[in-house]
């Protein structure tokens, strides 16, 4: 058995450059396929519009929105997700995860354009972002801040990706388009107070 859960546990840490880092932890969210199918009917998803180009524009997924310091999650699983992630990652942060963003992404057509997140007054400058993913595989990618090169990360059910350090200054993410059949996918992201 410790040899299996060897293989579940693996991670890998990427060094960006300009103290940006992300860390890819496969197949990390325990029991994915349940989880999946309760946060689908137990997450209040609604769907956003916003301005965009001097337009305002459906957001092309659905979301939902939890300060886990103000109440309880939707679902209890979202509770130990949260403590394993304060457990690996609140001493290096300095401080722990706090809320939690959910977005569904329904078929291949949703998706979300190149951004970073917003640091809000009295958020540190460098910070983390953990996205578990469940569901469909979908890429997963990121580029330096004002073009470059890109990344292109499959996350895959049950997948963990954190971007830290200056990642969310220097770097932008995306999830984009893609005309390939694939199902539904839902991303959590886990953030400190501060951080939208």
């Amino acid at each position: 058995m410790a040899v299996q859960g060897s293989l579940f546990d693996h991670s890998e840490r990427r060094d960006l450059g300009r103290g940006a880092w992300i860390e890819m932890r496969s197949a990390w969210v325990d029991d994915a396929d349940t989880l999946f199918a309760e946060l689908i009917t137990a997450v209040p998803w609604r769907a956003e519009r916003r301005t965009m180009y001097d337009r305002v524009l459906d957001v092309r997924r659905l979301v939902s929105f939890c300060d886990l310091a103000a109440g309880p999650p939707p679902h209890p699983a979202i509770t130990r997700l949260r403590r394993r992630l304060n457990d690996i990652y609140a001493g290096e942060l300095g401080e722990p995860f706090t809320t939690a963003g959910f977005c569904l992404y329904r078929d291949g057509s949703d998706s979300v354009a190149w951004h970073g997140d917003t640091i809000g007054r009295g958020g540190s400058d460098d910070t983390m972002v953990a996205v578990a993913s469940l569901g469909a595989t979908r890429v997963f990618a990121m580029r330096p801040a004002g073009g470059g090169t890109s990344l292109r990360l499959p996350q895959n059910h049950g997948d963990l990706l954190v971007m830290g350090g200056s990642c969310q200054r220097t770097w932008e993410h995306a999830v984009p388009k893609t005309s390939a059949p694939t199902g539904p996918r839902i991303s959590i992201q886990f953030r400190v107070r501060g951080v939208r």
